[in-house]
C-alpha cells in the first residue's frame, strides 16, 4: 500500500491555508495544486501516456506528457521536474518552460494547475504503476482527437490543450 499523499489546500488566490491527505481533499473537492508536462520531441510530436487501469482518476486515458500533485510544501517548478523523473525517468531541471496556469475549477478537479513544456526525445522508463503505456503523436493528430472530444482523452488534457493550441496558434 502506497503511503498517502500529503498535499497543500489552498484558498482561491492560491494561497495555502492547511494540509491534507490527498483522498480527504479530492473527497472534499477542496482546492490544491498540480503540475502538467507537455513533452516534444525534435519532430514536434507529443509525447502522450496512458494512464494505468490501477489509478483511481482516469484509468486507462490517455493523458499528458507527465502530471501529479503538488506536495505540501513544494513549489510548482520543483514538482514538475519531480514528475518528470518519477514518471519517465528523466531529468529536465533548467530545461523546463512555464507555459501558463490554470484556475481551480470543477473541470480541473479542484486543483491550480500550471502547464509546462519541455523537449526530450527519450527514451523513457515509464513508472508502471502510473502509466500502462506512452506514445508520440503529432499535434494536428492530438487537435483532431481534442475536437472531437474523444472521450479517451482525460478531461483535463482536453482543456490544457485547448489553452496550448490557442496560445501557439
Amino acid at each position: 500500500m502506497m503511503q498517502q499523499e500529503v498535499l497543500s489546500v489552498v484558498d482561491e488566490n492560491d494561497r495555502v491555508i492547511g494540509v491534507r491527505p490527498r483522498n480527504i481533499i479530492h473527497a472534499r473537492q477542496l482546492r490544491h495544486r498540480a503540475v502538467h508536462i507537455l513533452v516534444f520531441n525534435d519532430h514536434g510530436c507529443l509525447f502522450l501516456q496512458k494512464r494505468s487501469m490501477s489509478k483511481d482518476l482516469n484509468p486507462g486515458l490517455w493523458d499528458t506528457s507527465a502530471a501529479g500533485h503538488v506536495d505540501a510544501g513544494e513549489d510548482y517548478d520543483t514538482s514538475a521536474c519531480r514528475e518528470i523523473s518519477e514518471e519517465l525517468s528523466i531529468n529536465v531541471k533548467g530545461a523546463i518552460e512555464f507555459l501558463f496556469k490554470l484556475p481551480a475549477s470543477e473541470a480541473t478537479g479542484m486543483e491550480f494547475i500550471q502547464v509546462y513544456r519541455c523537449f526530450h526525445n527519450g527514451p523513457f522508463v515509464l513508472a508502471a504503476e502510473e502509466i500502462e503505456e506512452g506514445r508520440w503523436f503529432f499535434p494536428e493528430r492530438v487537435s483532431a482527437r481534442v475536437d472531437a472530444d474523444d472521450p479517451l482523452l482525460t478531461d483535463t488534457f482536453k482543456t490544457l490543450w485547448r489553452i496550448f493550441e490557442s496560445k501557439n496558434s
